[in-house]
């Protein structure tokens, strides 16, 4: 644009003095692109007019061109369908289709389930779609009544004639209306003004934007401003932002404010203008056909290309589709298409509901739950909110499994990882089996305690009515008291961290006990029988000569007696 600005005294010097006219440069108005040349003068002066008319088209056919002409990107979008998809060479997966886009990936956003991928880790220019990250950060760290003001800097460090909303300097904004208008409005001052808000200058937001998409584990973007107008360092991957979107969209507020149709900003204290902003994005507008929609965000420039990000929701799947440097309208048609691929040859399929090779069963010593002799539940369970997205065309059982125990998680075990021939397609956690809390009926009720009381007595319906929380994590026995300061929220704060409490079940472990005795005390008596008997024929017979000569001994003094005692009574009968 330089090359016109040093022409433009020399037509002013073409033009009377009682004419006028004004050139400037319109930037990126939705989906164009273009120079406007407007020329405002009296009826008078009709000869200077075609004069000047005519100069400017010799100027603009000296111009080089400084970008690619209609067929020649239309050639490049032509052979970019020629690219390979990553995908199509897994073995028996679902054909994606061929689509212009550099990049694009179809991603499930509850899984991490890799559905379509091309190019999804080489690096582009996001443009506009910077913008998610923006707002993301904006809802983390700001209350939506935060007023946003919009510095000098702000509002006149963007390009002239990009996309915004005319917020001038000194203006403000509540947050929520910023969000539409970066959403919605696509504002490039807007954006701007909410990276000084949140991050205390431009650049310093900048730095939280790349802090915060390594942190949702992206290892290919850089931020470098706040409304992704082209910069060399400011770049991401398909992959790393549909990470940023499945981010975005897990905010209820977020979705709802991407997939507005259009917004209208009334004059305030701080904002005289009265105008309304059209969402661009077609597939929201409803100018192209998509059904289950919930969101997105468009973007371009000349370098750029147009980028877009769309998230949909149905049958239980959330697929969020990125699509990065394609041609207008082609970057709708994409989205429409890999839409319909995902929805089309996927299924979610429930972990618990199909797995038989990792079932926990009822454990016989150790449980949970709070009743000491009765049955438990098991101590291990698999997560029943574990789901997979699988190809229709498979069965579960045709899937591999893995599983990989975790040491630093307070709430599973360990972690069973599927693969489809090599492909990701989600996993299931190995839980500890939370705590079933019995609930104690009371022969009486004990009144209710106002809150500031030093003592709340715990009874049965009062506390649960009244003490909802307390109820569920203390028990105690009729008439009890339970001291406020052991019931303060931290103390109950800790026993929910606590939460899962393995039992030992007593009752199978005294019947353990008495069985592992019984056997013991059989061991003992068979080991003493087979020590005290001999098999050895010759050494029975000697210790059989033996006993035979005890008890000859024994009879032999018993005769003995017998005959002394005969004779004594003979020798008597003689005297008489």
């Amino acid at each position: 644009m330089q090359f016109y600005k040093k022409y433009i005294l020399v037509l002013r010097k073409m033009v009377y003095d009682n004419n006028y006219y004004e050139i400037f440069k319109s930037g990126i108005h939705g989906d164009t692109n273009f120079m406007l040349f407007k020329i405002q003068l009296t009826k008078s002066r009709l000869p200077a007019l075609s004069i000047y008319v005519m100069i400017i088209s010799l100027l603009v056919s000296f111009v080089p061109a400084s970008a690619a002409t209609l067929e020649e990107l239309t050639e490049a979008a032509e052979a970019r369908k020629l690219l390979p998809i990553q995908t199509n060479n897994i073995e028996n997966w679902p054909s994606g289709p061929a689509i212009g886009a550099d990049s694009a990936i179809l991603l499930e956003a509850n899984t991490g389930v890799i559905l379509y991928a091309k190019n999804i880790d080489k690096k582009q220019y996001p443009a506009s779609t910077t913008k998610l990250m923006t707002a993301l950060l904006a809802v983390e760290n700001s209350s939506l009544n935060d007023m946003i003001y919009f510095s000098h800097e702000a509002v006149n460090s963007i390009e002239s004639g990009s996309s915004n909303i005319g917020m001038d300097a000194g203006q403000a904004l509540t947050l929520e209306q910023a969000l539409y208008g970066i959403m919605v409005g696509s504002a490039n001052e807007v954006a701007n003004a909410i990276g000084e808000h949140v991050g205390g200058d431009m650049d310093a937001f900048a730095d939280m934007m790349t802090a915060k998409a390594s942190e949702l584990g992206c290892k290919n973007t850089n931020f470098v401003n706040a409304h992704g107008l082209y910069h060399d360092n400011h770049y991401t991957t398909a992959y790393d932002m549909a990470l940023i979107a499945g981010a975005f969209f897990r905010n209820e507020l977020l979705t709802k404010i991407s997939n507005t149709k259009s917004y209208h900003f009334t004059p305030t204290a701080t904002q005289p203008d009265d105008f309304v902003k059209h969402n661009k994005h077609k597939l929201i507008s409803g100018e192209i056909e998509c059904d289950n929609v919930i969101g997105g965000k468009t973007g371009y420039t000349d370098i750029c290309r147009q980028t877009l990000v769309t998230c949909a929701e149905k049958n239980g799947m959330k697929l969020i589709c990125v699509i990065l440097k394609e041609e207008s309208p082609e970057q709708f048609n994409d989205t429409v298409k890999l839409f319909d691929y995902g929805f089309s040859n996927f299924q979610i399929v429930n972990v618990s509901e199909n797995e038989t090779s990792y079932i926990m069963e009822n454990s016989s010593f150790f449980s949970t739950g709070n009743d000491v002799f009765g049955d438990s539940s098991p101590m291990l369970s698999l997560n029943k909110d574990s789901y997979l997205i699988m190809p229709k065309t498979t069965d579960f059982q045709s899937l591999t499994s893995e599983i990989a125990y975790l040491s630093d998680n307070d709430a599973s075990i360990a972690e069973i990882n599927y693969s489809y021939h090599g492909a990701f397609v989600g996993k299931a956690t190995i839980d500890f089996a939370t705590e079933n809390r019995a609930t104690y009926e009371f022969d009486h009720q004990i009144a209710s305690v106002p809150a500031d009381s030093s003592e709340i007595p715990v009874s049965s319906d009062a506390a649960e009515s009244q003490f909802p929380e307390a109820s569920e994590n203390v028990s105690a026995i009729a008439g009890q008291e339970i001291s406020n300061a052991a019931r303060s929220s931290g103390d109950m704060s800790d026993s929910n961290e606590a939460g899962r409490i393995i039992f030992v079940n007593v009752k199978n472990v005294i019947f353990s006990i008495l069985a592992v005795a019984a056997i013991a005390i059989i061991f003992f008596i068979i080991r003493a029988f087979i020590q005290s008997y001999h098999f050895n024929r010759r050494r029975y017979r000697r210790r059989n000569g033996r006993v035979r000569l005890f008890l000859r001994w024994i009879y032999g003094r018993r005769n003995t007696r017998k005959r002394k005692k005969k004779r004594r009574y003979s020798v008597k009968n003689l005297r008489f």
